[in-house]
């Protein structure tokens, strides 16, 4: 599939045994069920296969992409049964089964050659070296030998004259052996070369070591054959197929969360068809959606047009209505969000904290994060989809002997563990209330961020550009065209301008390099290097007149440009070291002029000079340190006293 555009999409291939029209009428029923958001089809097949999709405004085509393998007929799974006829019998073997077993027999021919090969070898290595000592050693020409009276005579003189070479021979001489060298004419003998032979004898030795080596590694030599087949019958016999990895799709991460979840508090029901209730979030029709009681139970449940959730076994055996205190899409294996949680065991009982993550869990099926003790109850709690710790604030009813009322609690000194644990103790007292006091920022590893240029959104499933990983409080960084700049979380929800010129993870050292076009100043360039501050509101660094024009824009260290000027300046092009030509200034800075000359192009060229690396991890007692610490108690400037009357209704006459 390929991505014409950012609106649409074109399948140019399609899988075996699957035809066009098939593969569009998935296509158009993935539509209509609302998996996958796309305006029409069109199928322009003629010699290949051509099938475009034109998405719907607003759609991500990397995920409508992943949505067309998950939800249709661009992706189907082939398991071919192979029969094969194995000691008589028939067998069923997979592909690998039957590739295992031709590489392995194949192994075992290629064995058996050099087997055969090495004894050919051997018997010509043991007959030159005969014939070079029935040669060197004249023994043709001796007396005992001319004059022997039979045959068998001759044959014996030949090997008691043989005998003392037999420990270098590489087997054992025979008579055949021996009459062969009574067969070698005389015309061999006047011939035979002493040197030519020894090179022959050690040629061949080196041959039988070389085999004796290949035998030794025969999956090498397999291997070698197999690519010097490939090498010669190759560029003749093209490959069909290409072997490549296939990421799993989710689809639930891939299909559009085209409905709307809503939640009557009222009555306690829950789904897509209740529109004139509270707004919950935008979902699926594949999502789930996790429910927390006030009771300390919760469940997860199918996405439906009406659902009943308002009552839980624990509230129908303590005879009272269940409180719902938090709604959301369930997302499954999700192990950055944390939810923060403290309780009361049973109804007089110690006060327990806790935080942990729910990555799995059986639908329809009722869990307990507390003891279980009846008339538990959540006392505070809150979902962090980054594992932020917040501070809160707890205050307990006035007791005699009490001194301390009132005290905090950092839910980052608590480690997040599972659900079924109970938690840590936070106080064996009657508590009066527990308010957030202070937003926290996030205990897990930086988060990776990707941008989205198609919808111009952010999302953390590998869709569209890298950003970087965040920590709790790093920034994104917009640049826009024109000049404009401004920072921002990374809130999913967040939208961004379509006329964006950069964006990425906001260092505050980063020196950026710009060369604008002055419109206060006959439009002269003039080159400068700035830092920018972080910030919610938008700033522009090319002054107040709307007329400047951005020429460059690079946060490259050491940058470096060309300027080529008008052939009638009759100037050769000048290059320039930014960092050497202008200083670093305040954003608002107008700049250096660059020149009055008539010019023809500004370029930036690659630098010179770069900087040493370093490490650019995030420290997360910085950023702790940094915080801006808000402070939302209640009871802020009160003292324990004021507090303990306020709680008993005590009037205070005199301040």
């Amino acid at each position: 599939i390929d991505k014409l555009d950012n609106k649409t999409l074109v399948i140019r291939d399609i899988p075996y045994g699957k035809t066009t029209s098939a593969i569009i009428d998935t296509i158009r029923s993935a539509i209509e069920k609302g998996k996958i958001n796309a305006r029409k089809v069109d199928d322009n097949t003629a010699a290949k296969a051509e099938i475009v999709i034109h998405l719907s405004p607003g759609t991500s085509s990397d995920k409508a992409l992943d949505a067309l393998y998950a939800f249709t007929d661009c992706e189907v799974s082939i398991s071919p049964n192979c029969c094969v006829i194995e000691d008589s019998k028939p067998r069923f073997l997979s592909v690998s089964d039957v590739l295992r077993h031709s590489v392995d027999t194949t192994r075992q021919l290629l064995q058996k050659e050099l087997e055969i090969k090495r004894d050919e070898i051997t018997e010509s290595l043991h007959f030159a070296s005969l014939e070079a000592i029935f040669i060197n050693e004249r023994i043709y020409k001796d007396k005992d030998f001319e004059n022997a009276p039979s045959m068998d005579a001759a044959c014996k003189h030949i090997d008691e004259r043989l005998t003392p070479y037999y420990p270098e021979m590489v087997r054992e001489v025979t008579k055949e052996d021996i009459l062969k060298l009574m067969e070698i004419r005389m015309a061999r003998i006047l011939k035979f070369n002493k040197d030519k032979a020894e090179e022959g004898i050690r040629r061949m030795k080196e041959d039988i070591a070389k085999i004796d080596n290949d035998l030794l590694n025969m999956v090498a030599v397999t291997v070698n054959w197999f690519k010097l087949i490939k090498e010669k019958y190759g560029a003749a016999y093209p490959r069909r197929t290409v072997i490549r990895s296939f990421d799993t799709i989710e689809r639930t991460k891939v299909i559009e969360a085209n409905e709307k979840l809503y939640f009557n508090r009222e009555e306690g029901f829950i789904g897509t068809s209740l529109k004139k209730d509270e707004f919950v979030s935008n979902c699926s029709p594949l999502d789930d959606v996790i429910i927390f009681y006030r009771d300390g139970t919760y469940k997860v449940v199918r996405i439906q047009d009406k659902l009943f959730v308002g009552e839980t076994e624990r509230s129908k055996a303590e005879g009272h209505k269940a409180e719902i205190i938090h709604i959301a899409i369930f997302k499954k294996d999700d192990k950055r969000t944390i939810y923060n949680v403290i309780y009361r065991d049973g109804k007089k009982g110690s006060h327990f904290m806790k935080r942990f993550n729910i990555t799995s869990i059986l639908r329809d099926r009722e869990y307990d994060l507390t003891k279980g003790t009846e008339g538990s109850r959540i006392a505070y709690f809150s979902a962090n989809p980054n594992g932020e710790a917040e501070i809160v604030k707890v205050t307990l009813r006035p007791q005699p002997r009490l001194k301390r009322l009132c005290f905090d609690i950092n839910f980052a000194d608590l480690t997040i563990r599972t659900r079924q644990s109970c938690g840590n103790l936070v106080t064996r007292n009657p508590v009066y209330r527990i308010v957030l006091k202070s937003h926290g920022v996030s205990t897990l590893g930086g988060r990776k961020v990707w941008f989205d240029s198609d919808v111009h959104r952010l999302n953390y499933d590998e869709h569209g550009k890298y950003l970087g990983e965040f920590g709790g409080n790093d920034r994104i960084l917009v640049i826009l065209e024109n000049g404009s700049y401004h920072t921002t979380d990374i809130d999913l929800n967040n939208h961004y301008e379509t006329n964006i010129l950069y964006i990425g993870k906001y260092d505050a050292g980063t020196i950026w390099s710009a060369v604008v076009f002055d419109a206060d100043n006959n439009n002269y360039p003039y080159l400068k290097r700035f830092q920018l501050d972080s910030s919610n509101r938008p700033h522009s660094f090319l002054g107040d007149n709307d007329n400047n024009r951005l020429c460059i824009l690079t946060h490259e260290p050491y940058p470096r440009i060309r300027i080529t000027f008008k052939p009638e300046t009759h100037q050769e092009p000048e290059e320039i070291e930014v960092d050497d030509f202008v200083g670093i200034k305040g954003y608002k800075a107008k700049g250096k002029r660059l020149t009055t000359l008539g010019i023809a192009t500004i370029e930036e060229i690659e630098p010179v000079r770069h900087p040493e690396e370093r490490n650019d991890s995030p420290d997360k007692d910085n950023d702790t340190e940094n915080l801006h610490q808000e402070d939302l108690d209640p009871d802020k400037g009160k003292t324990d006293d004021e507090i303990r009357d306020e709680i008993n209704g005590q009037m205070r006459l005199f301040d």
